[in-house]
């Protein structure tokens, strides 16, 4: 006879140490982080959403009008619709390099996108180097070169590009949480695609200049791990313009002048048949209860209490946890915990899921 532990619960709350993290199942696909590397972490997670999603025929007809005009995308739906997913399915399926994520914030500025300069590193390594003042004024002028200090940040690494490159995939995410200003600077980097890193063009010629055309060169690292491209004058310029998507969940408006530069497409929620086949690449063989649960989920949206489908998956991985009795009252306040509905605060009912 099997004694062994079930996986759930690990933590009891009671206080005595246990070994009960050893009883861990493995992650959710969607939360795998054992890829080595950033990149390796992102191209796993970002295959992974990919491998049912299924855009709409005018869905793909706007990502194509969006890559043979150079225009940013602007795409707006409800929370798990697929709007990032979008991103890693082009990138996917045209086989380009890892998607350049810019996560945007209520503190987000355009800076940020394009670069960043470790102004106090540099002066911090002189200074370790050669603590008097003169010959730490020579290591600026002679030291390690001013490039090692500057990163690109994704919208930086998106644009610097060459003849013959192929374009880069940047998802700039969640863009309506930015503050006012945003889409107005994005707006005139799309434009003109160039961007001048004045740390660059400041800096001293006399070591720099290039003998063949009188060119400073500088090589500078990219939001890419541990690669270095080179920047020219100080002047980041694009040859072969990104395929740009930006996500919106409508909670602001965008100016004018910024949207009619966008093509502009929605995604709807998905359908009953979408949605089994996203949790059976998930979870595998969609059973009778997992059907349910999909049918309670829908049942939701209709009513407008819109969740996430990452909520129902959440739901449904747990459901299949050893140690889990979805049938016991034990489990409601749980059930209640993994499908509030958004904008609600914990603890208001949402409709109980079938057991």
């Amino acid at each position: 006879m099997n004694h062994a532990k079930p996986a759930w619960p690990i933590y009891t709350g009671g206080g005595t140490p246990h070994d009960g993290i050893d009883r861990l199942p493995k992650p959710p696909p969607w939360r795998n982080f054992s890829a080595d590397g950033a990149g390796a972490i992102s191209r796993h997670i970002g295959e992974h959403r990919t491998a049912t999603f299924r855009p709409d025929q005018s869905t793909v007809e706007a990502v194509n009008a969006a890559i043979f005009l150079r225009r940013p995308l602007l795409v707006s739906g409800t929370p798990g619709s697929g709007k990032s997913t979008l991103a890693y399915s082009i990138a996917h399926e045209l086989g380009l390099r890892d998607v350049l994520h810019w996560p945007i914030t209520s503190r987000s500025t355009l800076a940020e996108g394009l670069y960043q300069y470790d102004a106090i590193g540099r002066l911090q390594d002189t200074r370790v180097e050669h603590p008097d003042e003169e010959r730490r004024d020579a290591t600026f002028r002679a030291g390690r070169p001013i490039g090692d200090y500057i990163r690109l940040g994704p919208l930086g690494t998106a644009l610097l590009s060459e003849e013959g490159d192929k374009p880069r995939v940047l998802l700039i995410d969640e863009l309506d949480k930015c503050d006012v200003d945003l889409p107005n600077d994005l707006l005139n980097v799309f434009e003109e695609g160039t961007f001048v890193i004045p740390e660059l063009e400041r800096a001293s010629p006399d070591r720099l200049v290039d003998g063949k055309d009188g060119t400073r060169r500088f090589e500078v690292y990219t939001a890419d791990t541990n690669e270095k491209r080179e920047v020219i004058d100080g002047r980041v310029s694009t040859r072969v313009f990104p395929i740009v998507v930006m996500t919106s969940n409508n909670e602001r408006e965008f100016p004018w002048a910024f949207q009619r530069r966008c093509l502009r497409v929605r995604l709807e929620a998905p359908s009953a048949d979408r949605l089994a086949a996203i949790v059976e690449a998930h979870l595998g063989e969609v059973d009778e209860t997992a059907q349910d649960r999909i049918d309670w989920f829908l049942g939701l949206q209709q009513d407008e209490q819109r969740l996430a489908i990452d909520q129902l998956l959440n739901v449904l991985y747990l459901g299949r946890t050893p140690g889990i009795d979805w049938s016991s009252a034990q489990f409601d306040s749980l059930r209640e915990t993994l499908t509030t509905k958004m904008g609600t605060e914990p603890g208001r009912a949402n409709r109980t899921p079938p057991a």
